[in-house]
């Protein structure tokens, strides 16, 4: 039985150390997962987004969706889709993005605000909480299924 309190914690000076962690992550990542980027603004959740699909293979120049609210790449051999919902006031308003392509189980899927898309995006494998601490941020890595655990046992 997972535990959903556990969390593994990371502190991240700089840009620079949330990059490193993307990277160990991707590292780890041998099958697809949904991934959930949780934080206030300015937390790092696109930078964690774009070192996360470079580390992953993407070899475009990946762009924030904040405007677009979906933006797909191919990473290694995983389809890969980067949301931000800032923008969305109901989940209602994702119907027209045609997220049908977020159910396939060999994509990663990463979505920044994913509060704003309850019950129209699918359920994530774990939860990545950043916020700020002191000068730096802070990650905690939460496990929400044994996808994700395997995620986490890799990450060790």
């Amino acid at each position: 039985m997972l535990d959903a309190q556990e969390k593994t914690n990371w502190d991240l000076p700089d840009e620079a150390a949330t990059a490193a962690l993307a990277t160990r992550m991707a590292a780890a990542m041998h099958e697809g997962a949904v991934v959930y980027l949780h934080g206030p603004l300015g937390a790092g959740k696109t930078s964690f987004a774009r070192a996360l699909l470079t580390a992953l293979g993407v070899g475009e120049r990946i762009k924030s969706p904040t405007y677009s609210l979906i933006e797909g790449y191919q990473a290694r051999a995983m389809p890969a889709w980067h949301l931000d919902l800032y923008r969305i006031a109901d989940p209602g308003e994702l119907e027209w993005l045609g997220l049908d392509a977020l159910a396939d189980p060999s994509a990663l899927v990463l979505v920044e605000w994913p509060e704003r898309g309850a019950g129209a995006l699918p359920a994530a494998d774990v939860a990545l909480h950043m916020d700020y601490a002191g000068d730096g941020r802070r990650a905690a890595l939460q496990v929400l299924t044994a996808r994700g655990e395997r995620l986490r046992r890799r990450l060790r």
